[in-house]
């Protein structure tokens, strides 16, 4: 069998399709959120505050005013990604209430997806001192992608039986960095040649940022054609009504009742905390890079590059290991290496690569298996007939929705006027999360939510 190939019991066809969903949001995830449109972003925050983009020795002081805040522009695009995430914990119940109620999923996915695309398109627009636009574009972007996720993740438990699912979601996370590598690669090639194009390495940033709409929009068209609508199951009865009003009594049931799986509500508890310190560390690295350790972008892209490399294999391994150890003991092992890299992260000198290179590898390592473990694992807690709501609210803490993380790192940067003690203070996630972790039992938990036990948690 073929690493990427469907594993056994899991229909082909649903597989591609599914599996190609994370390939076409990787592109956004990996050249927008991850690597381009923070420094981008910050840069023209600078410029249109100071004058200049600020550097390490010449930091730009100067605050922006929004709506009467005084916001430091390095923290701009932190402040955007919490406020889009708390936004998020109002809307993205109510999109999983109203997908669990729905019998084409693929649809509601796929029309939040095509929406976030048109507004990643729009990025090629910010220029100048149009920080505001960015700011907007880059809160309806990460909108629309967790609430395209969480139909997603709920997809994985119609097309995948229990003791698939590690493997799925695994593989699928695969699949996402290989074509967010592969963009990102295309991008690399058009930002460190700009010159030789003829256009300014603004303008190439800007084209990179056109190329992830425009691949996150394409490729979403695979998992429109190949995956198969489903009639709602187990549906909770609430009052009548419209969709919308069926879909908040839903919630309003389930946020009731949670406290009858404590298993699942510890679990998503402390997923809320260790995701949002990967997240918040992963948004935050080429911000870290530039403004704190002095690198080019194209340094910052090609250290993604080789992060999205190694995570290929990484989240193909901790697929592999979570099938004889379990997945509860394979995450709580990607912890306590996530805890060292924070370290690590703090200590490393301006302008040395090759630590940094270091770190991005070890990275990589842990990135994809955490996350994809984390997917297939909590899907064996959640009770039926509410897939897709449980997921939204595990997408709160979901990559590119951080709000925690990302407001701590700001805050500390805007206190401190150093990006150091931001990273560090991200140590704190990681502690919190593997000790709510340790706490969960797997089986009692799967046994609560009233599915089948499969051989291996």
């Amino acid at each position: 069998m073929g690493l990427l190939s469907a594993p056994a019991a899991v229909d082909k066809r649903e597989y591609w399709g599914f599996s190609l969903y994370d390939w076409a949001n990787s592109g956004y995830v990996t050249t927008v959120g991850t690597v381009l449109f923070a420094p981008y972003l910050t840069s023209v925050a600078e410029t249109a505050a100071c004058g200049y983009s600020g550097t390490t020795d010449h930091p730009c002081r100067t605050n922006l005013d929004v709506l009467g805040l005084g916001i430091s522009p390095g923290s701009l695009a932190f402040y955007v990604v919490t406020v889009a995430t708390l936004v998020s914990a109002l809307f993205l119940p109510v999109v999983g209430a109203i997908a669990d109620r729905m019998a084409r999923k693929k649809l509601l996915m796929c029309a939040f997806a095509w929406a976030g695309a048109l507004a990643a398109c729009c990025m090629v627009f910010v220029g100048g001192g149009r920080w505001g636009l960015g700011a907007l574009l880059l809160f309806i972007g990460n909108l629309c992608l967790g609430s395209s996720l969480v139909v997603y993740d709920s997809i994985l438990i119609d097309i995948a039986p229990p003791d698939q699912r590690d493997a799925v979601s695994s593989r699928a996370w695969a699949f996402g960095y290989a074509g967010g590598f592969i963009l990102l690669l295309v991008n690399l090639a058009v930002v460190t040649a700009h010159d030789a194009l003829g256009m300014s390495q603004g303008t190439a940033v800007r084209l990179s940022l056109l190329s992830a709409g425009l691949w996150w929009g394409l490729f979403t068209f695979f998992p429109f054609l190949r995956l198969r609508d489903r009639p709602p199951t187990s549906v909770v009865q609430v009052r009548s009504g419209s969709l919308v009003r069926q879909s908040f009594g839903q919630l309003a049931a389930t946020l009731k009742h949670l406290r009858s799986y404590p298993m699942t509500m510890l679990f998503l508890i402390a997923y809320l905390f260790f995701n949002d310190g990967i997240q918040t560390v992963i948004s935050v690295s080429s911000t870290y890079g530039e403004k704190q350790l002095g690198f080019e972008t194209q340094v910052l892209i090609a250290t993604i590059l080789m992060v999205q490399f190694v995570a290929f294999f990484g989240a193909i391994v901790f697929g592999r290991v979570a099938a004889r150890y379990g997945a509860h003991r394979t995450i709580t092992g990607g912890l306590v290496i996530w805890m060292l890299i924070v370290i690590a992260g703090f200590l490393l000198p301006a302008h040395q690569i090759v630590p940094f290179l270091a770190m991005g590898a070890a990275i990589g390592i842990v990135l994809g298996g955490t996350q994809a473990l984390s997917r297939s694992a909590f899907s064996q807690l959640i009770p039926k007939g509410r897939e897709a709501e449980y997921f939204s609210l595990y997408q709160a803490g979901e990559r590119g929705t951080s709000w925690l993380g990302t407001l701590v790192f700001g805050l500390v940067h805007q206190i401190t006027g150093s990006y150091r003690p931001a990273i560090v203070a991200l140590g704190l996630f990681f502690v919190i999360g593997l000790v709510l972790l340790v706490r969960v039992d797997m089986r009692r938990g799967i046994t609560e939510a009233g599915n089948a036990q499969p051989s291996i948690v």
